[in-house]
């Protein structure tokens, strides 16, 4: 196994940093939410709602953010201080889709939520037909959990299948990088 280094740390080539978000920084999250055809898989909340998950003391806001200062992706992390140590990502996007940055960006987060916020299970769900996504998580050692049919009404009030993932700290931390 190789050794992790502490948080925060770079990724190259993209030298993005992980850092947690502040209330300048919704605008950010804002427009990557908002990125074009970005509404059918990642969730938006309005300015109102970012404020009110900054401030809950159960969630964690992270971003990626490259040495010029431009933030790259986000995650949103619910269940800090969670009794069974059970860390749910509830939301993650990137800027720009397929340079491997959403992969090293979590890869990042797992590292702080398996380290200092100490997890010892990570789990998310995302929608069944987003099969990039699936295969970014398997990638990094999520399996899959199983189904829930139908759970995710979307904006047209269609509903659509969320598949559930799961990592789990000695899973990650037995991993060869």
């Amino acid at each position: 196994m190789t050794s992790r280094q502490p948080f925060p740390r770079t990724v190259s080539p993209s030298r993005l940093m992980l850092r947690p978000a502040a209330l300048g920084d919704i605008g950010a999250v804002m427009a990557i939410e908002r990125s074009p055809d970005y509404e059918r898989y990642v969730a938006r909340s309005d300015e109102a709602g970012h404020r009110a998950l900054l401030s809950s003391p159960a969630h964690a806001y992270r971003l990626g953010v490259e040495e010029s200062g431009v933030v790259e992706a986000f995650a949103i992390l619910r269940g800090l201080g969670d009794p069974h140590l059970n860390l749910y990502l509830q939301r993650i996007a990137v800027a720009r889709p397929g340079r491997g940055v959403g992969a090293a960006f979590l890869g990042l987060v797992l590292d702080e939520a398996f380290g200092p916020m100490g997890a010892e299970r990570f789990h998310l769900d995302c929608f069944a037909d987003n099969v990039r996504a699936q295969r970014a998580y398997e990638k990094l050692g999520f399996t899959r959990d199983g189904v829930m049919r139908k759970a995710y009404r979307l904006a047209d009030g269609s509903r659509v299948d969320l598949v559930m993932m799961a990592l789990l700290k000695s899973e990650w931390l037995a991993q060869e990088r």
